[in-house]
C-alpha cells in the first residue's frame, strides 16, 4: 500500500469511528469534510477545543458569550457577522474529549434555519511533507428547511464548514510558522 492509500484508509477509519450520523428521516442531510493542516495536532486542537472562543478561527463569528463552565452541556450564544442569513446562534457543547481530540456541538436556538443541527469535529496527527501535520474531519447532520432541497442545504452548510476549516488551517499554520508550537493555554 502506498502512502496515499494509507492516508485514505486512515481517513475512512476516522470517519467510520466518529462521523456517522443517523438520519431521523428523509428531511435531513449529512456530510463529512476533511482538511489537511500543516501544523502539529496539539496546536490545531488548542484552537478547535475552545468552545468559548470560536471566533479565534471561525470568520463568521463576531462574539461569543458563555453560559456555563465549559463542561458538557454548557451553552454559548454566538453573534454572527453580517452577510449571513442569521445574527445569532445558541449552541450546546455535547462532546469534548481531549485525549481523542473530539468536539461535538448541537445548535439549540438562534435566528437561522439550521434546525436539529449537530456536528462533530476530530483532529488527528499526520505527516505532511515530512513535518507534523493534522488531519481535521468535520461532519454534520441538519434538517432540510421548507423550500430548500437536500442539495441546497448540504451545499450551504458545507460552504460554511469549508470556510471555517480554511481559516483554521490559515491560523494554525501561521502560528506554527511563528514557532508558536506550544498549545494555547487558558482552558
Amino acid at each position: 500500500m502506498n502512502t496515499a492509500d494509507t492516508y485514505a484508509a486512515m481517513e475512512s477509519q476516522y470517519i467510520r469511528s466518529h462521523h456517522s450520523h443517523q438520519l431521523r428521516d428523509n428531511n435531513q442531510c449529512t456530510s463529512v469534510l476533511v482538511k489537511h493542516v500543516k501544523a502539529p495536532v496539539h496546536l490545531v486542537w488548542s484552537l478547535v477545543r475552545r468552545f468559548d472562543q470560536p471566533q479565534k478561527y471561525k470568520p463568521f463569528v463576531s462574539r461569543c458569550v458563555m453560559q456555563g463552565d465549559l463542561g458538557i452541556g454548557s451553552v454559548r450564544e454566538v453573534n454572527v457577522k453580517s452577510g449571513l442569513p442569521a445574527t445569532t446562534s445558541t449552541e450546546r457543547l455535547e462532546l469534548l474529549n481531549d485525549e481523542e481530540h473530539i468536539l461535538g456541538i448541537k445548535i439549540v436556538g438562534g435566528d437561522h434555519r439550521l434546525r436539529n443541527y449537530s456536528s462533530i469535529i476530530t483532529v488527528h496527527p499526520e505527516v505532511i511533507d515530512g513535518r507534523p501535520g493534522t488531519l481535521v474531519v468535520e461532519s454534520f447532520v441538519v434538517d432540510i428547511p421548507d423550500g430548500n432541497t437536500k442539495d441546497e442545504t448540504c451545499s450551504f452548510v458545507e460552504a460554511l464548514i469549508r470556510c471555517n476549516l480554511k481559516s483554521l488551517a490559515d491560523v494554525s499554520e501561521r502560528m506554527a510558522v511563528q514557532d508558536q508550537t506550544e498549545p494555547i493555554t487558558g482552558y
